[in-house]
């Protein structure tokens, strides 16, 4: 493939190390060193695209010609942002989200009656209020506030409870962030003066209150524990009860066939999601659209051919009479009505993966208007054959479709619990960036839909929980005891959330909010009160779940800020660390000792897991040994929200005054690139190299235009090759060599030139020395760094051990062990970088928590 060709990543080169060749523009290109960043998605080896090779730093490092202290100016510009799509892209999406997120709630019509009418076959005005609650249940908790409120809450095109709690926390300060996660947050916090009195002091009092900041989180963390115990139960129930439904054609198939191929069918739904969201979601998609189609059809033939009368419960009336007369006995069967939007939670969990645009339109063009149709239909059945409740879909359908609706209806219930799985991979990608669990791996399986994704590790615990219930329940009613509150208590924590988003953060009038809050949180206390009724005949298991998940998910946090706190210890500036004594020689601080530090020859290359001030692993290393390489550099690696990072825009590079001959270097790699490299430090040398030069361009540049000169004076002839890469003494010499040789012809070249033509002469000879070594501290730097590269290379790895103190209390102890235990079993490690391990050194340190 010709490098022209390649996507805009690096491609790694195993070959012995090039030269690197600098063209008369001035700008640093050529073929590059081994080591970088190649596409997850190409498998081809070729050599590096030449325009690669070119040194990058962060803009405001472009625009000063002044060396950066702190080493952090690389960080801006790279935070998440959402995608906006229109066009064909965003219809295609909309037709991917009906076969992902309305599985669930798009086969309620198979149930629904069944679960609400337990006492026999309904009466005709029964039928009416109760369709009139579903119709109006529908229409406000779906429609109104999911589809047309709610989805606005979004984090950066993220949904779900804990997007809303995220978005929080970026306009109001309720709580701690790990360091690296700072990074790639955008704080929008208003300012006082832009907030209305009222929701000034409300923000106030959430970020004075502890409890404030305890109770959002648990809530947060609550809803994504609820919503996976919901993913574990609800593709056993959708799985269940469509290879339940074969009895209606076949009546004596045996208890254990049902769950055996229930089982089955569960663990290849489960197997085959590594295909990705996207290719998912256009393969569900028909089966997905039929059946809502089928159920839209049904519902407008039934209709038609039986009691078009039933279209009065339209009128929300009947909805009301319903709990006049029914009082506490109408109380109860809400817990069968809810069923008509159970899903709605994935809904708003499955935003990620789509987007707001696409969902609305998928709802509200096709789906909202068959569900419809499909429950109406129903009615207008039932009210001329009242024992058909018992199975309504089926009993409903037109002569002749029975059979084509059995298949459609068992392959849409089989695709129905893609909705949930897909939000459970949502919210723990969610989670795992605000550090509530430990990191898995995240896939993502699109390129172009950036929110889509895969988590392996939690697809297979989802899968063995999923296949472990429907052994062990056997049967959809039994299931069906378990299914609801969850959903319940989800749809009230979103009211909850959207309404402070509503004040903090879109900065509505209190008198504005209130009144749909409690609308909404009215109706959903009203459904969540009698889904209640339902935990002691199995809706203990989805709380049980979900209550040991969030323990597990705010044991961890609790442990991450424990540990935060004790590594903010060795996070400071270099000038903390390091100074110089009355001769001008390095020297630790008095804080450290004091003690005068010896100069190592050689490269140190020190793992940053920060990226910001100085690494834990450099305090260490200086403070023990009382001593510093001749060249350091911090070597950060960052994700970016975004499939692959520009050649242009990948390295950063910034460099710290306190200690000579150190600098930071970071690489951004975005989702779909992986980070591998057969000579890491190669890389290393290469990009610090390329920024000194660029550097002293930048400074002479500036210089010239300040004297009247113009830009394009800066005439630069090939760089010499690097003698950093002849390796041992021989290239320490040849650097000195060189150094010393072109110092010398400069000076002849200047000398000759004055003689002959004066100062304009001497200008254009000088301008064809090569730019580092027209400044001596330039090319004493340069010199500095080929000597040490030449001399050794040693990678110095951190080995941070953490022990809870002594004086903690009992419970305390306890919890500070699980996370230390959890956290010791799931600590990444950097063997995929291929270091030579001949030259890795591990500094270890303890920290007490």
């Amino acid at each position: 493939m010709a490098p022209q060709e390649m996507p805009p990543s690096i491609k790694i080169a195993d070959p012995p190390l090039h030269r690197i060749s600098e063209p008369a523009s001035g700008r640093a290109t050529g073929v590059s060193l081994a080591g970088g960043i190649y596409h997850t998605r190409s498998i081809s080896r070729a050599s590096f695209d030449r325009s690669a090779s070119r040194v990058s730093h962060d803009r405001r490092t472009e625009t000063t010609a002044h060396d950066i202290e702190e080493g952090d100016e690389w960080r801006q510009g790279h935070e998440k942002r959402k995608q906006v799509f229109s066009g064909w892209k965003l219809l295609w999406l909309s037709y991917q989200s009906i076969g992902v997120i309305y599985g669930d709630i798009g086969t309620s019509p198979l149930y629904v009656y069944s679960s609400t009418f337990l006492d026999g076959p309904p009466e005709y005005d029964d039928l009416v209020q109760v369709l009139s609650i579903i119709i109006w249940s529908l229409t406000i908790m779906v429609t109104l506030k999911y589809v047309l409120i709610v989805l606005n809450a979004d984090n950066e095109g993220e949904g779900g409870t804990f997007s809303c709690y995220s978005l929080l926390t970026r306009y109001a300060h309720i709580t701690n962030r790990d360091p690296r996660e700072e990074v790639t947050v955008r704080m929008e916090r208003h300012l006082s003066q832009d907030l209305s009195a009222t929701n000034r002091t409300l923000r106030t009092t959430l970020e004075k209150s502890k409890f404030t900041h305890t109770l959002l989180k648990a809530i947060g963390v609550l809803a994504v524990s609820m919503v996976v115990a919901d993913g574990v139960l609800t593709p056993a129930q959708s799985v269940l009860g469509a290879v339940q439904g074969l009895r209606v054609v076949k009546e004596d198939i045996s208890s254990s066939a049902i769950v055996g191929t229930s089982c089955g069918i569960l663990i290849l739904l489960f197997a085959i999601q590594p295909l990705g969201t996207s290719k998912l979601a256009s393969a569900f998609a028909p089966i997905v659209i039929i059946w809502l189609g089928f159920n839209g059809a049904f519902g407008i033939y039934n209709l038609v051919m039986f009691d078009w009368t039933i279209l009065k419960a339209f009128n929300p009336y009947y909805a009301f009479q319903f709990f006049i007369e029914k009082q506490t006995h109408g109380w109860r069967m809400l817990g069968g009505i809810l069923l008509a939007f159970t899903g709605v939670e994935a809904l708003f969990a499955d935003l990620g993966a789509f987007s707001i645009r696409a969902i609305q339109l998928s709802w509200m063009c096709y789906t909202y208007p068959c569900l419809l149709l499909a429950y109406i239909g129903q009615a207008a059945f039932i009210s001329t054959h009242p024992d058909a409740y018992v199975n309504p879909f089926f009993n409903a359908v037109p002569p002749g479709m029975l059979y084509p609706s059995l298949i459609i209806a068992v392959l849409a219930a089989v695709v129905a619990s893609q909705a949930m799985i897909t939000a459970t991979f949502q919210l723990i990608s969610q989670i795992m960036k605000l550090s509530y669990c430990p990191q898995v791996k995240v896939v993502h399986t699109s390129s172009v839909f950036h929110g889509q994704l895969y988590v392996p590790f939690l697809n297979w615990i989802v899968m063995g929980g999923a296949v472990l219930v429907t052994a062990v329940y056997s049967d959809t009613t039994r299931l069906g005891n378990a299914y609801g509150v969850c959903v319940m208590f989800v749809t009230f924590f979103d009211t909850c959330m959207v309404t402070l988003v509503s004040l903090i953060v879109w900065r509505l009038s209190p008198w504005v909010v209130f009144l749909p809050w409690l609308f909404f949180a009215s109706v959903d206390g009203l459904y969540l009160s009698s889904a209640l009724l339902k935990v002691p005949d199995g809706a203990w298991f989805t709380l049980t779940v979900s209550g040991v998940l969030a323990c597990l998910f705010l044991l961890w946090r609790f442990g991450k800020e424990n540990q935060w706190r004790a590594e903010a210890e060795d996070r400071f500036k270099p000038t903390q660390l390091v100074g110089r004594d009355a001769d001008g020689r390095l020297k630790l601080t008095e804080r450290w000792g004091g003690d005068r530090l010896t100069v190592i020859r050689g490269l140190g290359i020190y793992f940053d897991k920060t990226g910001v001030l100085t690494p834990a692993v450099f305090t260490h290393f200086v403070s023990k040994f009382v001593s510093v390489p001749e060249v350091a550099v911090f070597f950060h690696l960052h994700p970016v929200e975004v499939p692959t990072v520009a050649a242009e825009e990948r390295y950063a590079v910034s460099h710290f005054t306190a200690v000579p001959g150190c600098y930071r270097l970071v690489i951004k790699h975005g989702f779909m690139d992986e980070v591998i490299s057969p000579d890491l430090a190669a890389l290393i040398y290469q990009q610090v190299r390329l920024f000194v030069i660029r550097q002293a361009r930048e400074r002479l540049g500036s210089k010239e235009k300040e004297g009247g000169v113009g830009e394009d004076i800066v005439r630069v002839s090939s760089v010499p090759p690097v003698l950093g890469l002849l390796g041992g003494e021989e290239a320490a010499t040849s650097a000195s060599g060189a150094t010393t040789t072109a110092t010398a012809t400069a000076q002849q070249s200047t000398s000759a030139e004055e003689e002959k033509d004066g100062d304009e002469r001497h200008k254009e000879g000088d301008s064809q020395i090569p730019v580092e070594l027209r400044d001596e501290k330039v090319a004493a730097e340069l010199g500095r760094l080929d000597r040490a590269y030449a001399a050794k290379i040693i990678y110095v790895v951190g080995k941070e051990q953490m022990r809870v103190r002594g004086n903690s209390s009992i419970g305390r102890k306890a919890i500070l062990s699980i996370f230390l235990w959890i956290r010791d079993n799931t600590r990444a490690k950097i063997a995929n970088l291929r270091l030579a391990m001949d030259r890795v050194v591990e500094v270890g340190f303890i920290k007490e928590i």
